[in-house]
This record gives structure tokens, sequence and C-alpha cells, in this order.
């Protein structure tokens, strides 16, 4: 099976811009296409995952891809599937993010000679004067045209900030100067940003009269339709500082069993045909599912020895008449409380133990919550800051899943 073909069958295209030209320019071989990451955080997340694990398949199929750290497009923030405006960073936190997400890439994209390359957009964004890119750039693209992109749609919501509105005109810079400097003729990118990239499209035809392609990621959603890598506590991050291995497997192993095919599909490098022999599976073969998607993944972001450590801690938690040290923790802060109680519900989605109130509500109506052995029969149960103290042991069915406390000498 040829690339395009394989990655059509794992669900991993959403749009292109023509796909009888996309197919035979990535089967080929042919494409130099670039992915953007903006360094809003200092490490990598869940949601790039997905960019990087393209990038990989691509790569090895004999495309190039360029990796384009968001130093300059940092600075302005994009608006895409927001609906207020990010917080301003400093150059030196800029700076400092686009450190961490390279060295984060590099243990992921081979970038040997000629095989891949990595850029900074702060190397020409910071450099060109305002007045060049309102003449050369911003002349291209109609205000009107702007406003009805999907991108902006929410923040026109609460009020869209002359600042934001330039994110669109800097990131279609991003792709003329690197086809003009890099030959690179496909750019790639998340679902919510088709507008910007068709803005990069017309771009490099209105200046040069080339033709280049576009093509994005499907978003990597959950069975109700919200984004996949957060929990309660924030994203699941790329970093083992800020996502232990264990956590990142755990995350994976404890996903809804409605998820658990399509993730094994989007993520692992494993054959479509052992993907689909696990389609028919049920119950604890199911979880076996699981176990195989947080393995692989966690594989391929820690190292194997990482990814064995943590399945077999995750086997010592799930056993029997273990001590339950292992079991992953959660610290429950004063803004989580309601005077001296949390509900029972919002406890268990911080926790992680659900993905939602909605999913948790069923838990218990199914009588498949427990906390220190005694099931919980109610959704209207509060959870004492007492208790909390001395600690709350959480059980899903048969498995224990987490430990809630409270710490009082925490900064």
């Amino acid at each position: 099976m040829e690339i395009f073909d394989e990655l059509m069958e794992r669900g991993l295209i959403a749009q292109v811009t023509d796909q009888e030209k996309v197919k035979e320019l990535i089967n080929k071989g042919d494409a130099i296409f670039y992915i953007g990451f903006d360094p809003t955080a200092d490490s990598l997340h869940v949601g790039h995952f997905m960019a990087l694990c393209l990038m990989k398949r691509l790569q090895m199929a004999g495309n190039k891809p360029v990796a384009l750290v968001g130093g300059g497009t940092g600075y302005i923030g994009d608006p895409s599937g927001r609906t207020d405006l990010r917080s301003v960073m400093t150059s030196e936190t800029i700076q400092h993010n686009c450190d961490c997400f390279k060295k984060q890439m590099e243990k992921f994209i081979d970038f040997g000679q000629d095989k891949a390359i990595m850029v900074n957009n702060a190397h020409w964004l910071l450099n060109i004067s305002y007045v060049e890119m309102l003449r050369e750039v911003g002349a291209n693209f109609s205000v009107n045209n702007m406003l009805r992109a999907e991108c902006y749609k929410q923040r026109l919501e609460k009020g869209l900030s002359f600042l934001e509105l330039n994110y669109m005109i800097m990131q279609s810079y991003d792709f003329y100067y690197l086809f003009k400097n890099y030959r690179c003729n496909m750019q790639i990118g998340g679902n919510d940003q088709w507008s910007n990239m068709l803005g990069g499209r017309e771009l490099i035809r209105r200046k040069l009269g080339k033709d280049t392609c576009a093509m994005t990621i499907t978003l990597l959603t959950n069975s109700e339709g919200n984004k996949m890598g957060k929990t309660a506590k924030g994203a699941v991050w790329l970093d083992p500082n800020k996502t232990s291995p264990f956590k990142f497997f755990q995350y994976w192993r404890n996903i809804a069993d409605t998820d658990v095919i399509k993730c094994l599909r989007m993520l692992t490098f494993l054959p479509l045909d052992e993907i689909k022999s696990m389609e028919k599976w049920t119950g604890k073969n199911l979880n076996k599912a699981k176990e195989v998607l947080a393995y692989e993944l966690t594989s391929m972001i820690h190292g194997r020895q990482e990814a064995y450590n943590a399945k077999n801690a995750s086997h010592a938690l799930f056993s029997a008449g273990k001590d339950d040290s292992l079991i992953p923790t959660t610290e429950i802060m004063d803004d989580s409380l309601d005077g001296d109680v949390i509900g029972i519900i919002d406890l268990i989605v911080q926790c992680g133990i659900t993905s939602s109130k909605s999913e948790a509500r069923r838990l218990i109506y199914q009588g498949g919550l427990f906390i220190n052995d005694a099931k919980v029969n109610s959704i209207k149960c509060t959870i004492t800051l007492e208790q909390l103290k001395t600690g709350v042991k959480i059980r899903k069915g048969k498995k224990t899943y987490h430990k809630a406390y409270y710490e009082t000498n925490y900064s």
C-alpha cells in the first residue's frame, strides 16, 4: 500500500487542495513539506504528537520534513480554536520554549543530512519591517475574506484584536518564504489551520505564479467530540518532567473503549492488518488493546525501557493485594474545594478517572465507582477535606486508578 492510501485508511487526512496531485507528490517522495509549531509552552504535547507521527510517516516514505518552530509567530499567538486572547510571552520565554521543542523533535525526526531541516521563523519575521510587510504581503489579502475564515470565527464573538488578525498574514508569509528559500511545496497542519494554509498558497500564486499544495490532519478527538490529550490537570506533555512516562502510559491505558482502535490507527506504526484484527475484540481483550496502544506510544516518546517500566508498574497497580504506593495520585488544591468539600463528579474528572462530567455520572449510575472500596450510590456525594488529608482511594470497577489527597504545606 502506498503512503497516501495508508494515511487515508488510518483516518489521518482531513482536507487536501488537490488530491491527485498530493497523492502523486507524497507517493513519489517528492514532497518538501512543513509543519509549524508555535512555542506556547516549554514542551510539546499530545496534540503535537499527531503532527510528529505524520512527519515521521512521510519521511519514512522518502519525503522531506521541514519542522518550523514559531519563534516569530509566537510573538502574536494563533487565534485558531480560541475564545480568548493568548497571553503575551517575553522574548526569553519564546526562545527557551523553541530550544525545548528542538530537543524533543530531534528525538523523533531524523535530521540527518538532507533528510529533514528545522527552521525558526524568527529569523525572517523579526527582520522584516512593518511597512514592507504591509506592501509586499498585506496588499494580497482581502479583510472580508479573512473575517470569514474559520480560524477567526470564535474570536469574533468576543472581539478579534488587530494583533491576531495579522497571524494569517504571518503564517502565509512563512509558506512563501519557505517555498522561495527551501523549495517547500506543501504545508501540513491541523484541520483548524485550513484558512491560514490557503492564505499561504494564494500568496505564493499571486507573488510567484507557482502552484503548491496543502493538507490538513484530522484532529484527534474522543467519541464525545472533545480534543484528546487533556486531563483535568491540563495537557498530556511529551516532557517526562511534566508528564511522567507512567502517567503518559496510564492516560492511553485508560481511554474510552470506543476510542482505542481509532488511536491505534492514527498514532501507532502497527500494521493495519494487525489493528483490523483487534476491531472485533471485546471485554478483557479491549483492555489488552489499550495496553498495546499505551506501550507503543510510550515507547515512541520515552523509549522501550520506560514503556516496559510503566507497563510493569501498571500491572502492579491493578494486581490484587499489591502495595498501592504505585497508584498515581492527584493533589487537590484549595480552588477545587467548595468550602471543606469537593463533589464526587468534580473529583473524579479532576483525577482523570473520566474525561467528562457526563461520563462520571454514567459511571456512578452504573455502580462502577468506589471510594475507599465503598460503592458510590449518588452523584451528589461529596468528599471532605479531612478525608483528603489522609488520602482517598478511587476505584473504577475492579481496578484501582487513583489516590486523591490534600497537602497542607504545598507552595
